[in-house]
């Protein structure tokens, strides 16, 4: 693979073009690099109660802007390839909507944008890619309104314009899954931004039907949807009530699938519910006084996962390993073989629980424990961590941990072969030599087919070892020197990743 199409020479550099290499010029076993690392790295940014982002109400664009920078180069420092952003925490926006008022999360007053004014989402959507790393957007389907807001309540909001559709809750409000109105609402809110932004995917938590409210006497309140069951049942609705509240987020998570897919095919899926799908499942997780997600909001996890409406699920596995009733790779062992179609797993971990200053703190080494737990599991390809603000902490040097002994090297998410299989197209591939010794100095790629690319791997050999880099697709070409390169090049390999990320054919110079 060394012959050449043409050599010329330009400020002392010779300057050496590679040919395609056709699919009947495979090279030779030795000269293929290695397939780079496959892992999911993400960690979620909240934005509600300002969690994570915005750190307070009110900031400036600038300020916000510095902050979520500051935010995603740390992700870059620690080799994530994924953040997953709140952009909707209670039926209102951290981007432009049509559809409902500006957060106040943001800016301090629901309904009032950011000063001077820009879009967040299609900011934070370009400086991630910008690094090469996904934007996962993350969305609360039915909570309207958060005991955390305190400013008024905007004319636009969904309990002003539809208020039968809102139901209040405990401190919260709350829209009705039962209603098909709220569904309509709800699917369309979500696909205006799959239609309006270049995201990667679609994220959803646990909060689908409410969690719980007890009154002054310590007992739970039923959420208040009797008038949307009497329609249901007045429609010829045959089903237990608890059962209709279950097939209302059934055909919500089911729907959101079909209609993410036939938008942007390429766009993902993934639901992050509570860890225990229903208690005594499996027999090692307590049976007795655990938090029932399937009874309780009315979350059947395990349907979506068995029958594929979801690309990746990450349940939220925030227990120790060493916890008999809720063990963290018992739990995830029994996931994995909830799996018939091979869904992406990649479990949440509490990472906010190191160093947090409770009783109930976690050392850091709890979490390394926990990713090489996962990585002990065929199957599991990842892991998510909640959330942000640990990290730009560093508490307990968990920082140091994960780039240490966690995240030493760079990795591909996996692939989602079920979306995509096709293979990118090889690249073309320019070398440029110095004259005196005709070692590599520089290289420069493109692709016949731009727009299909996501990412790009760099490959390079001295001698036997093989080193990897993933690069972003704005990045075309990279100037060897010794600092990043302090040995001799031998052999230099490019490929292009898609938006499902599949690997194509590298093209190979030496």
């Amino acid at each position: 693979m060394s012959t050449y199409l043409k050599a010329t020479f330009l400020g002392g550099l010779l300057l050496l073009a590679t040919p395609s290499v056709h699919s009947t010029e495979i090279p030779q076993p030795q000269s293929l690099p290695p397939a780079p690392k496959r892992e999911f790295r993400g960690v979620w940014i909240a934005s509600v109660a300002n969690i994570d982002w915005p750190s307070r109400p009110g900031l400036t664009s600038a300020q916000q802007q510095a902050e979520l920078i500051t935010m995603l180069d740390r992700a870059v420092a620690l080799k994530l390839n994924a953040v997953i952003l709140q952009v909707r925490p209670a039926a209102d926006a951290l981007y432009a909507s049509s559809y409902e008022p500006w957060s106040e999360f943001l800016t301090g007053e629901m309904g009032k944008a950011p000063t001077p004014d820009y879009d967040p989402l299609a900011f934070a959507v370009a400086e991630a890619h910008r690094r090469g790393i996904e934007l996962h957007a993350w969305f609360n389907p039915f909570r309207a309104r958060h005991p955390q807001g305190k400013s008024p309540i905007a004319a636009n909001h969904v309990s002003k314009l539809h208020p039968q559709w809102v139901k209040k809750y405990g401190k919260y409000l709350w829209l009705d899954p039962g209603e098909t109105e709220v569904q309509d609402y709800t699917v369309n809110v979500i696909m205006d931004v799959v239609k309006r932004y270049d995201i990667d995917a679609v994220h959803l938590d646990d909060y689908f039907y409410p969690y719980p409210e007890r009154n002054a006497s310590k007992r739970v309140i039923d959420f208040p949807d009797t008038p949307s069951w009497q329609k249901y049942l007045q429609s010829g609705g045959k089903l237990k009530r608890d059962d209709w509240r279950r097939e209302n987020i059934n055909t919500l998570v089911q729907r959101l699938y079909q209609e993410i897919k036939q938008e942007k095919p390429w766009v993902k899926f993934g639901i992050s519910p509570f860890g225990i799908w229903r208690p005594g499942y499996p027999a090692q997780i307590s049976s007795t006084g655990g938090f029932d997600a399937y009874q309780e909001i009315y979350a059947d996890s395990r349907q979506w996962l068995v029958k594929g409406w979801i690309d990746y699920f990450a349940p939220q596995l925030y227990w120790k390993i060493e916890k008999t009733q809720q063990s963290y790779p018992v739990l995830l062992n029994w996931w994995l073989k909830q799996n018939p179609l091979g869904r992406h797993i990649w479990p949440g971990n509490f990472t906010s629980r190191v160093g947090d200053r409770t009783s109930a703190a976690w050392p850091a080494n709890e979490i390394l424990y926990q990713i090489k737990t996962t990585r002990g599991f065929s199957g599991a390809t990842g892991n998510i961590h909640y959330s942000m603000k640990p990290l730009m902490q560093n508490r307990d040097r968990i920082v140091d941990v994960l780039e240490k002994d966690a995240y030493p090297t760079q990795a591909l998410i996996p692939a989602s072969p079920w979306l995509d299989k096709t293979l990118p197209t090889q690249p073309t591939l320019q070398i440029e030599r110095y004259t005196t010794t005709g070692k590599i100095n520089k290289i420069s790629w493109q692709s016949p087919e731009p727009d299909k690319v996501w990412l790009w791997v760099m490959q390079t050999k001295t001698g036997n070892q093989w080193t990897t880099q993933i690069l972003p697709r704005s990045q075309t070409s990279y100037l060897f020197n010794s600092q990043n390169s302090p040995l001799p090049i031998d052999t230099v390999a490019v490929s292009a990743v898609n938006r499902y990320s599949t690997q194509g054919q590298p093209a190979i110079g030496n």
